[in-house]
């Protein structure tokens, strides 16, 4: 189904309501109309087509994996916002499931410099609220 909006007023009560919705089950509620390609002060990103979060996503994987090291956090990332347009969208989608739901499988060196492959978990599944919950409008 496919929504339109004649009515610009319409579509603004109806941005509003669902951002004080969303802001009423603790999301944090970003408005990011003026954003412009560069501008990092909105949303940390450098340009539009960056559509997972760093300023957001790094904190969190920092705080469900604080044993592993910067690096990792960092690979995980990567990894999950990698370019899979040439996967068929089934693929890409079920590889991002697997991603959210698992973790992301990475090798990480210890002090001693035996490699390890370790699992950085993305989402806290056993308890939501420590998940940050991001409305963004107009991205």
């Amino acid at each position: 189904m496919n929504l339109t909006f004649e009515n610009k007023d319409a579509e603004a009560a109806l941005e509003k309501a669902t951002m004080q919705l969303f802001e009423l089950l603790s999301w944090e509620a970003i408005q990011a109309e003026n954003e412009a390609d560069g501008d990092t002060a909105i949303l940390g990103r450098e340009h539009q087509g960056e559509v997972v979060l760093k300023r957001y996503l790094i904190p969190q994987l920092q705080a469900f994996n604080p044993h592993l090291p910067s690096e990792a956090w960092q690979m995980a990332y990567e990894i999950l916002t990698r370019d899979r347009s040439v996967m068929s969208l089934n693929h890409a989608n079920q590889e991002v499931y697997r991603l959210l739901k698992n973790g992301v499988k990475i090798s990480v060196q210890d002090s001693g410099g035996e490699e390890t492959i370790e699992r950085v978990k993305l989402i806290d599944w056993d308890t939501p609220k420590n998940n940050c919950f991001l409305l963004v409008l107009q991205l």
